[in-house]
């Protein structure tokens, strides 16, 4: 017998790898939409390829608030 099985994570846990957006080639929109962040998209865009996600802090892309209240919802792959 051959299938596939979806599990649904019912937890609270923080987003999961498919949950994540990715910095390097997501569009403007689903920067913009990341939970408390305001409109991000242009700036990320903008200085884009990221080694890491901490590259949005150390070349200034964003502050550090922003910066805390995003990195959980991002990544780069």
């Amino acid at each position: 017998m051959t299938g596939t099985v979806t599990v649904a994570s019912t937890s609270g846990d923080p987003e999961t790898a498919s949950d994540l957006v990715d910095l390097n080639t997501a569009s403007f929109e689903q920067l913009n939409t990341l939970r408390n962040a305001g409109p991000i998209g242009r700036a990320i865009i903008r200085h884009r390829p990221y080694a890491s996600v901490e590259d949005l802090v150390k070349r200034k892309v964003l502050r550090r608030s922003v910066y805390e209240r995003i990195k959980d919802q991002v990544t780069v792959r």
